[in-house]
């Protein structure tokens, strides 16, 4: 492209970078210890528990602390450069010692949503072949059945309140093994995380070992984390991301947002890192950036926040529609907004023009949307600070080349509709093990988005529909082939369709249409059956019986039609 088929660069601000040259590290462990060094004993990350109860961890903690687990793993549990590491937790202390150590093993980083099924693990360790797992107690025994054929050599195990303080960690251990029950015996041998990182400090002061070896021969072009993502067969499908690619994506977006200052800034992290919009921008953004980062476990009862909101002099937060809709309806909140505030980002999910209208007139300060896909690291484009167009998802982040395309790969004119795809260093290196799923959504460089938009004339785009059938609830992927699989299992339902209807607490929801088979399953029953299956968001919100569906003269279900019924 020309400079003049890049109209957006206009609107870039004069400080601005419009071309990245080269990412600052070759890798992130190279990151992590850059920030470490440079911020040393300042606080990098605090756990805010719903009762206020917290614990802190500084820069230089836990820089030591994931050195002593990249030792543990590469010393104690025998494991490789390149080999997976699944990582399954909630946001807390552990999370970033965890992923940190795992990337300065030289190993990859497999981020896994805690609250799977075990049918759901079982999928994706399957694919990933972890050598090990790091996983909180509060699901550890979801592991027997979840690597039933497929073992994990190395289980470490860890908790909701790991690193905070003595007494407020033994009351929220107490609570949780004897009046809520959500922390069961575990039945699989394993290490507790603080004695794996005690085992790495032994072996390293023993022998005397340099961290820095295990990551020397990683490349930039090396894959660092396998994010999973599902696709129109509902196969999940792991996305190499590389140092590179997650580097660059930082950087880009940094550009976008002049108002952030190294060192001066404190992020509210709702949105778990486990996804890759929190993993890039909040885990190591604002590592790089010095900032402190209030971690939220869990941000449901969004009263959960409450805490963190009156504790903390919040200056940045990031979050899908659902997230800012909920705090908008939150009298507290309402009452008593975050006087520090610079602004907030808005990813994963449309963002509804009513809900950041509403978030500005509360706050006084904007929420700038962006967009991008877990193939993408993940932003492509991002709305420039005071230049925000209600509906649109910005321009092109730099570096970044986006169009709308036709279903032969030409670029459609200005103002008309066409599948988004784009191109820039923030372009995965391809799905694990999947070079034809690879080749379906790869074209001569370009990604191909699967997402219907338009590029007006000043370069601006707007997401206008979209080209998979894939749901999106509350920014977290659905796919209706897995769901209908989960229901077709059933022995009383013959037949069924899903897709997603509008919702305003999530965006979309989940809707199943379901011919049953002489039988009288009732809604509670359906759902009570998908839930054994599938992890909460992907358990039908709405349920209709039909006697027939629409079908193609070959037999396919044509959901299309179902959603213009809807």
């Amino acid at each position: 492209m020309t400079s003049s088929e890049r109209p957006w660069t206009a609107f870039y601000s004069p400080d601005m970078r419009p071309e990245i040259e080269a990412a600052s590290y070759r890798t992130i462990s190279d990151l992590i210890r850059s920030a470490s060094d440079t911020f040393g004993d300042t606080t990098a990350f605090t756990a805010c528990m719903p009762n206020g109860m917290n614990g802190s961890l500084t820069f230089a903690q836990v820089d030591e602390m994931s050195d002593a687990f990249a030792v543990y793993l590469r010393e104690v549990a025998g494991l490789a450069q390149g080999d997976r590491v699944a990582l399954q937790m909630p946001n807390g202390l552990a999370f970033p010692v965890a992923a940190f150590g795992i990337l300065k093993a030289g190993c990859v980083l497999v981020n896994v949503n805690p609250l799977y099924t075990a049918d759901e693990m079982a999928k994706q360790f399957q694919d990933a072949e972890p050598h090990a797992l790091v996983i909180i107690d509060m699901f550890a025994d979801k592991i027997p059945e979840a690597t039933r054929g497929h073992p994990i050599p190395n289980i470490i195990v860890t908790r909701v309140a790991e690193f905070l303080p003595w007494l407020p960690r033994t009351l929220i251990g107490l609570v949780q093994k004897y009046k809520d029950k959500t922390v069961k015996p575990i039945e699989v041998p394993h290490t507790r995380f603080p004695d794996a990182l005690a085992a790495g400090r032994t072996r390293r002061s023993r022998e005397n070992i340099e961290v820095d070896v295990y990551h020397q021969s990683v490349e930039p072009g090396d894959t660092a984390c396998l994010q999973y993502t599902g696709g129109t067969t509902g196969v999940a499908k792991g996305a190499m991301l590389t140092h590179e690619n997650l580097i660059m994506n930082m950087e880009q977006s940094l550009e976008m947002i002049p108002a952030i200052k190294r060192g001066e800034e404190t992020i509210l992290t709702a949105l778990p890192m486990y996804h890759i919009f929190a993993f890039t921008l909040n885990l190591l953004a604002f590592y790089w950036l010095g900032g402190r980062n209030i971690l939220i476990p869990s941000p449901r009862p969004i009263s959960n926040l409450k805490k963190a909101f009156e504790n903390y002099k919040i200056t940045w937060l990031s979050g899908v529609n659902t997230l800012f809709n909920a705090l908008n309806n939150e009298q507290w909140f309402r009452d008593n907004p975050p006087k520090h505030l610079k602004m907030a980002s808005a990813g994963g999910m449309a963002l509804l023009a009513d809900v950041a209208k509403r978030w500005e007139e509360i706050t006084g300060k904007p929420v700038l949307q962006g967009y991008g896909l877990t193939e993408t690291s993940p932003v492509l484009s991002f709305n420039p600070l005071g230049q925000v167009r209600d509906g649109s998802i910005g321009v092109p982040i730099p570096s970044t080349l986006m169009r709308c395309v036709d279903d032969d790969g030409n670029t459609v004119p200005v103002g008309e509709r066409g599948e988004i795809a784009a191109k820039g260093p923030q372009v995965m290196a391809g799905y694990w093990n999947k070079p034809e799923e690879t080749a379906k959504v790869m074209r001569d460089g370009w990604f191909l988005t699967g997402d219907i938009g338009v590029m007006d004339a000043d370069g601006y785009f707007s997401v206008v529909d979209r080209k998979k059938d894939m749901i999106l609830v509350s920014g977290f992927n659905v796919y209706p082939n897995e769901v209908e699989d989960c229901l077709a299992s059933h022995p009383g339902i013959f037949e069924s369709a899903v897709i997603g209807v509008p919702d305003d607490d999530t965006g979309e929801a989940v809707k199943a249409f379901v011919i049953l088979d002489n039988s009288s399953l009732t809604p509670e029953e359906i759902r009570a059956h998908c839930k054994k299956h599938l992890t909460g968001y992907k358990v039908p919100k709405i349920i209709e019986y039909r006697e027939d569906l629409p079908k193609s003269n070959v037999g396919k279900i044509l959901r299309k039609d179902l959603r213009a019924e809807a």
